[in-house]
């Protein structure tokens, strides 16, 4: 059950991280680079929760 919350608290801080890039006033390439480094870190971060890591 704890690995069921900590995946689920995860993936609600990769979407609040997106979001709160998405309001960055920056230019969009710099925005991609951002968007794509934190859905890494965010697959990364699940996989260790899976245990694949």
């Amino acid at each position: 059950m704890a690995v069921l919350i900590s995946i689920l608290i995860t993936f609600l801080v990769v979407i609040l991280v997106l979001y709160l890039v998405n309001m960055l006033p920056i230019d969009g390439r710099a925005k991609q680079i951002v968007r794509v480094i934190v859905i890494i870190i965010g697959v990364l971060s699940l996989l260790r929760y899976l245990a694949v890591f």
